[in-house]
């Protein structure tokens, strides 16, 4: 299935959003700027892009695993939420987890993949007690070294 996302380029050497390949789930994203990190320095970095959304749908920017195993380029707050009400540039917080090697990335560069999806809204109901589960309230570790 598709869904229509209208997009603005800021700029116009900036490439759209696109899939790489055939059935992939994310669509490249591009630095509009040159951009270097130092070893542990995180940026704003800019896309170029900017998109409208569909009511129902959301856009995940998530980091390239390509760039984390190589050069240890992630993102800080992965993945990156954008509401269907967002109208402003796509910027992304990337951080260098490298403890040497300086990275830069030139203008046009891919540095993230953008993946929309549709959302489910939620009724909240507030209640007492919450129905028993399984797990119960185990949370981070709770089912380390059991079967």
């Amino acid at each position: 299935m598709t869904v229509k996302v209208l997009i603005t380029r800021l700029d116009s050497s900036i490439p759209a959003p696109s899939y790489a390949k055939p059935g992939d789930a994310g669509a490249d994203l591009t630095t509009r700027v040159d951009v270097t990190l130092a070893p542990g320095e995180r940026k704003l970095v800019p896309t170029g892009i900017s998109i409208a959304l569909p009511n129902g749908y959301v856009a995940l920017i998530h980091p390239r695993s390509g760039l984390a195993i190589k050069h240890g380029i992630t993102m800080v707050n992965s993945p990156g939420t954008v509401d269907a009400g967002y109208r402003g540039e796509l910027q992304l917080i990337l951080i260098n987890h490298d403890v040497t090697q300086v990275v830069s990335f030139k203008k046009g560069d891919r540095v993230a993949q953008l993946v929309i999806q549709k959302v489910e809204m939620a009724e909240f109901i507030e209640v007492e007690n919450l129905p028993r589960s399984d797990r119960g309230s185990g949370g981070f570790g709770s089912t380390e070294g059991k079967s």
